[in-house]
């Protein structure tokens, strides 16, 4: 397939070409369910192919089956006894980008070079290999609303009670990719003519938004200022991003 697919049909496809890499003999492939029945040696697996998992929440309710195949895991509460296998992940394609803002804990991400944390706020749908752009708002020290440290999420996300607010909270480990000396300024982002209508340009960087479509743009503006970076952000170069 020359690019990325777009349907369930073209998970199909793919999947067809990696069955031997996970050691399946295909039995029969069909429109019901489950739309594939394989075998793992002795061992028959029912597979569901889905171009994103949650369809399978949405399509599925209820239906039990072992594999769920698809192009992008956006699942998060998946059952455990459920295996996704991920296909973009299998071409080492596909990760998130997300815009997280942070306030008094902003001075602690600007520690060292190689700093980690555990257990971390993120964006309820990141999943692990996603980045975050860290922006410090104003309750920080300077810098001010920009973007200086950039992580990827490092661990499967959690959704556990939270440490440092009432209820639960999205959490998961993050390790730092780079860190910014020259930083990505919001005024930047409101006057350059790709991102100046970007959801989280006009919200004014409410939230944690997720800015995926406008990496190719914001990765060209943050490694014209930082040049020295490109390496560290050779993995999560916009030919990666489907």
């Amino acid at each position: 397939m020359e690019y990325a697919p777009e349907n369930e049909q073209g998970v199909v496809f793919l999947f067809a070409g990696l069955r031997k890499k996970f050691g399946l003999r295909v039995e029969l492939i069909r429109a019901g369910f489950p739309d594939c029945v394989a075998y793992q040696g002795t061992k028959r697996i029912r597979i569901e192919f889905e171009f994103k998992s949650r369809n399978f929440k949405t399509h599925l309710p209820g239906k039990n089956c072992d594999w769920l195949v698809c192009w992008e895991h956006n699942w998060l509460d998946v059952p455990k006894h459920l295996r996704v296998v991920e296909l973009r992940r299998e071409f080492g394609l596909g990760f998130n980008v997300w815009f997280q803002p942070v306030g008094i804990y902003a001075d602690k991400l600007a520690k060292g070079s190689s700093y980690s944390s555990y257990c971390w706020s993120v964006p309820s749908l990141a999943i692990e290999g996603d980045l975050l752009l860290y922006y410090r708002t104003g309750k920080s020290s300077e810098p001010k609303n920009c973007v200086q440290d950039i992580f990827r999420v490092a661990s499967p996300v959690s959704h556990d009670s939270a440490g440092w607010k009432p209820g639960k909270d999205y959490a998961a480990d993050i390790r730092r990719v780079c860190k910014l000396k020259a930083p990505l300024h919001f005024k930047q982002l409101q006057d350059n003519k790709v991102t100046c209508q970007a959801s989280f340009v006009r919200g004014q960087m409410q939230g944690r938004p997720r800015a995926t479509a406008y990496w190719p743009e914001l990765y060209r503006m943050i490694v014209s200022q930082n040049p020295s970076i490109k390496r560290a952000l050779r993995k999560y170069g916009p030919d990666r991003v489907t």
